[in-house]
């Protein structure tokens, strides 16, 4: 059988992988194969190592980060085993190096002041839209989770908030021509839905709201339609400006969330649980950086364990 291109491969696999994927992952593979994958690989038929290692310098020197680099990948791999599946194509392993100086983004987190400072401000000047950071700096949600988040999702009786929905915008690519639709689904992933418990303040915030207001509505709007995460992430810059706070990410907030409770000593697997990842590692490859303190304390323990 004769090999077919890269381009005619991704054609027959985006109508495969369709009815299997979430709505808002297929979008994001559309994007990447138009924007990334078609450009350089679309007319050629085979993917051997050395054209692929020049793909990933070639966008990297263009500025693409090495996580968006290794999306890409995993999108060009999929396609890769799809088409030797269907002997369109031969199959290559590839061992692909990044360059050395690129080290990983800096993990940006608010310092214990001004996460105080957040907090406080929203307790002596609440609004719905506040209370969404509120909640994202004291429970880890993100910012689509709490654009989906309904009153009906919050148990004061139990003390827990249940996520069961994200809200995103998404590209949509058809017939060569973008738009953009506003999605509510289920979370990134099985781990994502979670019940996660309040603390004391939060729920004292919590108790006297859910008497009064429409267990439909959304949370941050008080309406029965939601806000969605564009125009929530422009209320939190705004808001931060306000509070002379450095420009933090909206997702600075979850990363704050994460390192303040391995700060206190909370053991890793219940952090991993809380933020919904899908397992341990993640959490560890991202907040679990010990100092030089911790390094010196672990260093005296196991001398102490030796009798020392």
């Amino acid at each position: 059988m004769a090999n077919k291109t890269i381009g005619e491969i991704a054609a027959a696999w985006k109508e495969y992988k369709r009815p299997y994927v979430k709505q808002s992952t297929m979008a994001a593979y559309l994007l990447i194969l138009e924007n990334h994958i078609l450009p350089d690989f679309g007319d050629q038929d085979s993917l051997p190592e050395q054209t692929v290692q020049a793909f990933v310098l070639k966008k990297i020197e263009s500025g693409l980060g090495i996580k968006t680099v290794k999306d890409i990948l995993i999108v060009l791999k999929m396609l890769m085993k799809f088409g030797v599946k269907n002997e369109w194509m031969n199959y290559y392993e590839w061992d692909i190096k990044y360059p050395a100086n690129c080290t990983g983004p800096v993990l940006e987190v608010l310092t214990v002041a001004n996460h105080r400072k957040i907090l406080h401000h929203i307790q002596t000047h609440f609004s719905f839209a506040g209370l969404g950071i509120y909640i994202s700096l004291s429970t880890g949600l993100r910012i689509g989770e709490i654009c989906a988040l309904k009153w009906s999702d919050i148990n004061v009786v139990e003390g827990t908030i249940t996520v069961n929905r994200t809200i995103e915008r998404i590209y949509i690519i058809e017939g060569g021509r973008k738009h953009t639709e506003l999605v509510i689904s289920t979370p990134k992933t099985h781990n994502s839905c979670r019940a996660i418990p309040m603390g004391r303040e939060l729920l004292a915030m919590m108790k006297p709201l859910k008497k009064v207001v429409n267990e439909d509505f959304y949370v941050l709007t008080n309406e029965e339609r939601p806000t969605e995460p564009r125009t929530y992430r422009n209320y939190y810059n705004k808001l931060m400006q306000e509070l002379g706070i450095p420009k933090l990410k909206y997702h600075g907030l979850r990363h704050s969330f994460a390192t303040r409770c391995i700060e206190a000593g909370c053991d890793y697997k219940t952090v991993s649980v809380l933020l919904g990842h899908s397992n341990i590692s993640t959490t560890l490859d991202l907040y679990v950086h010990p100092n030089m303190e911790q390094k010196k304390r672990c260093i005296v323990r196991m001398f102490k364990s030796l009798g020392q």
